[in-house]
């Protein structure tokens, strides 16, 4: 009888081993640290001290200021000032915005065209404006507008109207007309930069298909620069909610027209430096915040969608 011997034994497989995780490099943030804390000292640092200060109010009667927790975010809701100025800043945005920046694009597509002559002097002319200080830019067309002097007397003069720039029916038309003055050359910007580098394939695919110009512009490049439509859209939403300057400037030439709250933001400025109401102030400018962010955001989403 024979004897076999055993099998031998099975030799573990050895693991391989655990690869090991790389170690977290911090080198990067040593280059973003000197943004971050100015970003963190001049904007995350006011807006926490503002919505701080809102929590709050001073009792005149009492003396010190008190805890009150969302009282002045209800007053500011029921507050018929405020509404009334958020009001003007809706239409005028409603109004202002479209017309700039249609013109923004036209001029921007015209420019584009390579059959427009001397391009780049009319690029400058029309972006130049936009260099000009709001602060100079409405003391400039405050002057103009001026019944009694200016341009728009000596036109009255001329022709025997009564056209007042400044009374209180065409007042925020004449606004709009300066922030479109000041800004149609900032938005052309925006879209000539986008339109330049727009592929030229794709322009050589719709000659071959026999697109025309207006075919072209449609169908090839408004497409094409809509990332950077929906940017200054954004911009412009957040321009309009911000006006200050231009009224705040005309306020002294015409004292009985504009008050103290046309626009939200000056309503703000009022509140604080005249009024001594720093934390009702402070309380306009963040819901004044949140409501232009949730709009910019809506904005920026449904921009984002189309372009999916």
């Amino acid at each position: 009888m024979t004897s076999t011997a055993a099998p031998p034994a099975p030799v573990p497989a050895r693991r391989a081993p655990a690869a090991r995780r790389p170690r977290r490099k911090w080198r990067g943030w040593l280059f973003v640290a000197p943004f971050m804390l100015v970003f963190a000292l001049t904007f995350i640092a006011p807006v926490v001290y503002a919505f701080v200060l809102s929590l709050f109010r001073d009792q005149a009667f009492f003396g010190g200021t008190v805890f009150v927790g969302a009282d002045n975010y209800v007053q500011v809701f029921g507050d018929p000032k405020f509404w009334e100025a958020f009001r003007r800043v809706l239409v005028f945005l409603a109004v202002q915005v479209p017309i700039m920046l249609v013109l923004a694009l036209i001029a921007a597509l015209a420019i584009d065209s390579a059959r427009l002559h001397a391009a780049g002097f009319f690029r400058i002319v029309i972006f130049l404006p936009y260099a000009v200080p709001a602060v100079v830019a409405a003391l400039m067309w405050g002057f103009i507008y001026g019944d009694h002097f200016g341009l728009a007397a000596d036109l009255n003069n001329l022709l025997g109207t009564e056209v007042k720039p400044l009374s209180p029916s065409w007042l925020l038309t004449s606004i709009g007309n300066i922030v479109t003055w000041e800004f149609v050359g900032y938005n052309m910007l925006i879209f000539y930069s986008a339109l330049k580098v727009i592929p030229k394939e794709l322009f050589e695919a719709a000659a071959i298909d026999g697109a025309g110009t207006f075919r072209t512009i449609v169908s090839v490049k408004l497409p094409a620069i809509r990332g950077a439509i929906v940017v200054a859209t954004i911009f412009s939403i957040i321009g309009s909610f911000q006006l200050f300057n231009e009224p705040n400037i005309m306020r002294n030439l015409v004292p009985n027209t504009i008050g103290t709250f046309y626009t939200p933001n000056m309503y703000a400025y009022n509140l604080s430096f005249n009024g001594q109401q720093y934390n009702y102030s402070a309380t306009v400018a963040i819901v004044m915040g949140v409501i232009t962010a949730v709009i910019a955001y809506v904005v920026q989403l449904r921009g984002s969608r189309k372009e999916m």
